[in-house]
């Protein structure tokens, strides 16, 4: 202690990422101890610094240390000591280190350390420079060594980034964190990618819209799933139980968690991203519309819908935009909605008909169940080619000289690369259906024998399935007369058809007509 007047003092505190807060390099700590050293230097403390990133080595990457020089610049008539609890705190890269000693030295700053002594000598700023470079190795060494674990693990098999939603790591005591499945957003993203690959999901815009409907979902700071989280949970290959990390040359690797779905969905996925969507769907439908993009005017044109203020209230119309339309007003929303439910009760097949088609679904199940020893040599044999063509494509790769063939030639290569695994999976799974007959044919058999209490439950996703799967194109509307004769998809129509009551037997002598018996010689009685 001195008798001096105290010298104003800034502290500056690091910790290289926040889980560090609470251990005992933490902020708290390093606080406590230059507060104790700046009291017995007689120093004043006027403001303390908290960093918890890193930045690497560059110091301009560290908003509390911006803030400290901003701060220094402010007060420049003062002589401030910076405090800090060890150089390694301070910077742990030479260049960026002897920079910012210079900053402080431009705004008449000294800095400080109970763990240092900063001598301003030829040996005290070797001493500097040796203590930094050591700081800098040690970080470089423990950076590559945990890169080094990390992509060991990488190419076994073991996902080491963050996880998509649906995933959680588990910490094990001899793997480290594994990769595991985590309900309830696991068994929703797995419904969604399945949806869209199957159909019942037609654009992004419809998952989003599904995620958004289901309450368990995680969800941001919004509160609401964004079309690019929708995204990237359909372009998100861990999924399907695979990666790529090409910054560090790993190639499609099949990982060790449990796939949410296959590979060959994923593929779907992403190929119909890629493409136009072929069947009615619209971006911009909502739950009060749900036929809009679906029915068309009898002047060919699509109907779309409003809402029209009245008085007192709201109204909801369809109707036609087509200004060479002569058909007709608007049409209320409760008239063209009854008319279409009326429309799909009269497509509710009878009872005995259900029994029959699922006796029939039955039967196709078993008979590929005993056919799938035939199916796997198949599978084997095509796998087998896969690989042969893939090795002559890469040694037509090592020949090329032209940059534009070995392109081509590597995108080939990735293309069959793709079909490989998707045979290697349907080989692990030939004779193991991934679903029991009951779980893969209720939604279908619940669809035929109820589409309209499906369509009355008044969920905008299943709406939008009963449309897609029930008819085949879309309806057209007269005004006044209802709907035309809606062409229907294959199920409906196989079983209206059996529904007819105009059905009869066919005689003994067949479809064609009767013929007289045509007279022959024979050389017996």
């Amino acid at each position: 202690m001195t008798n001096d007047a105290p010298r104003p003092t800034v502290v500056y505190c690091r910790v290289s990422d926040i889980k560090q807060k609470t251990e005992g390099t933490g902020l708290a700590s390093q606080e406590y101890r230059c507060r104790q050293y700046a009291e017995s230097r007689n120093y004043h403390i006027e403001k303390v610094f908290h960093d918890d990133v890193t930045g690497g080595g560059d110091y301009s990457q560290r908003p509390a240390m911006n803030d400290l020089l901003r701060y220094l610049g402010e007060n420049s008539e003062k002589k401030y000591i910076v405090l800090f609890d060890d150089i390694s705190r301070f910077s742990r890269d030479v260049h960026f280190y002897w920079e910012l000693i210079q900053r402080l030295e431009d705004y008449d700053a000294r800095p400080d350390s109970p763990n240092f002594s900063f001598e301003q000598s030829p040996e005290g700023r070797l001493k500097q420079t040796v203590t930094v470079a050591a700081g800098a190795y040690q970080r470089e060494s423990n950076s590559r060594q945990v890169r080094q674990k990390q992509q060991a693990k990488m190419e076994q098999g073991y996902w080491q980034f963050p996880v998509p939603k649906g995933y959680e790591f588990v910490k094990t005591k001899y793997l480290g964190g594994l990769v595991m499945r985590q309900e309830p957003a696991a068994s929703i993203v797995q419904e969604a990618l399945e949806g869209f690959a199957n159909g019942r999901f037609e654009t992004q815009a419809e998952v989003q819209r599904f995620l958004n409907d289901c309450p368990d979902y995680p969800r941001g700071v919004s509160g609401k799933v964004s079309g690019q989280h929708a995204h990237d949970v359909l372009t998100h290959m861990l999924y399907a139980g695979y990666y790529k990390y090409p910054n560090w040359g790993i190639g499609l690797t099949e990982a060790k968690h449990e796939a949410l779905i296959s590979y060959e969905t994923y593929l779907k996925n992403q190929k119909k991203l890629s493409g136009r969507a072929h069947a009615p769907a619209r971006k911009n439908i909502n739950e009060d519309f749900p036929l809009r993009g679906f029915i068309d005017c009898e002047c060919g044109k699509p109907l779309t819908a409003c809402w029209s203020k009245g008085r007192s209230k709201h109204y909801a119309y369809y109707y036609c935009q087509s200004k060479t339309c002569s058909s007709g007003p608007s049409i209320k929303r409760e008239t063209i909605h009854g008319e279409f439910e009326e429309l799909l009760k009269s497509l509710t097949p009878r009872r005995e008909l259900l029994e029959i088609a699922t006796d029939y679904f039955k039967r196709l199940w078993d008979y590929r169940q005993e056919t799938q020893s035939a199916r796997l040599d198949s599978l084997e044999h095509r796998g087998q080619k896969i690989e042969r063509d893939i090795n002559k494509l890469l040694d037509r790769v090592i020949d090329a000289e032209d940059p534009r063939m070995q392109k081509r030639l590597e995108q080939r290569v990735r293309l069959l690369d793709d079909e490989k695994v998707v045979v290697q999976e349907k080989i692990v799974n030939c004779g193991r259906p991934l679903k029991t007959f009951e779980v893969s044919y209720r939604t279908a058999m619940t669809l035929l024998s109820k589409p309209h209490e499906i369509w009355a439950s008044g969920v905008l996703a299943n709406q939008r399935a009963v449309l897609k799967l029930v008819f085949g194109e879309r309806l057209i509307y007269v005004h006044g007369e209802g709907y035309r004769t809606a062409k229907t998809t294959l199920p409906f129509n196989v079983l209206g058809g059996f529904g007819e009551q105009n059905m009869k037997m066919v005689g003994r002598a067949g479809f064609e007509p009767a013929t007289n018996w045509l007279k022959a010689n024979c050389s017996t009685n």
